[in-house]
């Protein structure tokens, strides 16, 4: 399930307020739940298995690339978010680089194969250098949402 599929300009924050980790999921949640793709009581219970999930292993997998997500009995279908940070954000990645994208998403439990697969297809996505410096220099959410469709 490629980015391109997953997202709508609104769901992408061109210039992400947050410094650091935390802050950043709860960024990109909080944008979820005001669009409707998250129901209001399910935000605390999403919250909270993504950052079981972050305490495992920071997602922040190199790159200047966060892939935050887990599984949740709360949803139908697979939820995502991305938000850019031209700063960067703290995220305890693997490599101690700044992170600059940050693609979040949550599928429905039970749907390891959809999880797995997605994870992948946005891994590979974002392992182009040509597409995150396009990434960096897109000017709106529509930009960026117009290189997930052309490049995926």
């Amino acid at each position: 399930m490629s980015l391109a599929n997953l997202l709508s300009a609104e769901q992408i924050i061109p210039e992400m307020k947050a410094t650091e980790r935390w802050s950043a999921i709860v960024e990109l949640i909080d944008l979820l739940v005001s669009l409707g793709k998250i129901k209001a009581p399910d935000r605390d219970p999403i919250l909270a298995a993504l950052k079981q999930r972050e305490e495992t292993m920071s997602t922040g997998i190199g790159f200047g690339i966060a892939i935050p997500h887990c599984s949740s009995d709360r949803l139908d279908e697979v939820v995502a978010a991305f938000g850019r940070s031209t700063k960067g954000i703290e995220f305890d990645a693997l490599d101690n680089a700044p992170v600059k994208f940050v693609v979040l998403f949550i599928v429905p439990k039970n749907q390891f194969q959809t999880h797995l697969r997605t994870l992948a297809s946005i891994a590979k996505f974002l392992n182009d250098r040509s597409v995150r410096e396009s990434l960096a220099s897109a000017k709106s959410a529509e930009e960026i949402l117009a290189i997930f469709r052309e490049r995926s």
